[in-house]
């Protein structure tokens, strides 16, 4: 579908901004945003935007900049957050990419850790009623259709390591320095 077509189905708007750990690709629906995808380079955005497209049985569009509806706010909000202005996302979420125990992580990150913490895999997966379950929380974490959004950077290991990000160890340390939880890097 061309930038000027309008869907015929279900909406899906999508666009690709520049972020302090690369482009991100950014998917919203009526409902809210519905992904946030890394690594969104000329390359990769076909095989990102096919699947999510099959998945949610929806048209998608990618307005001309400055010509987002969906989209508007959160490329506004990613701005902020980036430039350290934003520490808390107001943006609608449409959870369809997320279910049952995974969405239930998701969410009690989202809600129970802001800006500037952390918390363990195991913690997290005791919030979330499955003590013992710090592996499921990974999981959970790896499975994340809203990061940054849905702060998984904010999870690191019980041991006091950082852990795992689908971004990358080097974008997760990026973000919980933007953060001021881990020094600036010495660049």
């Amino acid at each position: 579908m061309d930038n000027t077509e309008r869907p015929r189905g279900p909406h899906l708007e999508w666009t690709v901004v520049a972020s302090g750990i690369g482009p991100l690709l950014l998917a919203a629906t009526p409902e809210g945003l519905v992904q946030v995808g890394f690594h969104a380079g000329p390359g990769r955005v076909d095989a990102m935007i096919g699947p999510l497209v099959s998945r949610l049985g929806a048209d998608a569009r990618r307005p001309a900049p400055g010509e987002e509806v969906l989209l508007a706010e959160p490329v506004r909000q990613l701005a902020a957050y980036f430039a350290g202005t934003l520490r808390r996302f107001d943006l609608p979420l449409d959870w369809r990419l997320s279910s049952g125990f995974n969405r239930q992580v998701l969410q009690e990150l989202d809600r129970g850790v802001p800006y500037g913490t952390v918390v363990g895999y195991g913690e997290l997966a005791a919030r979330t009623g499955r003590p013992g379950g710090a592996q499921a929380v990974g999981n959970a974490m790896g499975s994340n259709p809203l990061p940054v959004v849905v702060a998984c950077h904010r999870v690191v290991e019980n041991d006091g390591g950082i852990g795992g990000f689908g971004g990358g160890v080097e974008a997760k340390r990026h973000l919980l320095a933007l953060e001021g939880i881990l020094p600036q890097p010495l660049f």
